[in-house]
C-alpha cells in the first residue's frame, strides 16, 4: 500500500486554515459550531492517514468512506458558520471550493482501492468495504 503524505494534502492545509479562523471566535461560537467545523475538517485528513496506515486495502476503503462523511459534515458546518455570521463570504469562497474538490478526489481514491481489492480477489462485484 502506498504511503499517503497527509501533510501535503490540500485538506490538511485547509484544516489548519479553518483552525486559524475559528480560534479567533468568541468562546460560545468556538465551542459549538467552531469545534464541530475544526473536528470534522481534521477528521478528513486523519481518516485518510489512518486508513493508509492500516496495511489493509479493506480497512483503507472503510476509512476513506469515513473521510467522505467528515468532508460532507465539514461542508455542513461551514454553511452553518456562514449563516450564523461566524465566517466571512471570503472564507466561504476560500474553503468551499476546496471541500467541493475533495469529494470527487475521495471518490476516485475509494474506487482505486476497491478496484485493487477486486483484482486481488479475482472478483467482478464491488466489495462491500
Amino acid at each position: 500500500m502506498a504511503f499517503v503524505a497527509v501533510e501535503k494534502l490540500e485538506i490538511y492545509q485547509l484544516a489548519d486554515r479553518v483552525w486559524d479562523v475559528v480560534v479567533k471566535w468568541d468562546h460560545f461560537a468556538k465551542t459549538t459550531t467552531g469545534g464541530q467545523l475544526v473536528e470534522s475538517s481534521d477528521s478528513v485528513g486523519a481518516n485518510i492517514a489512518e486508513g493508509a496506515g492500516r496495511g489493509s486495502s479493506r480497512d483503507n476503503c472503510r476509512f476513506v468512506r469515513i473521510a467522505r462523511g467528515s468532508q460532507l459534515e465539514s461542508r455542513f458546518h461551514l454553511r452553518r458558520a456562514y449563516r450564523r455570521k461566524l465566517v466571512s463570504k471570503e472564507d466561504v469562497f476560500e474553503f468551499g471550493p476546496i471541500y467541493d474538490r475533495l469529494l470527487p478526489k475521495l471518490n476516485a481514491y475509494h474506487r482505486a482501492i476497491a478496484a485493487k481489492i477486486l483484482k486481488r480477489d479475482g472478483k467482478t462485484k464491488t466489495p462491500n468495504t
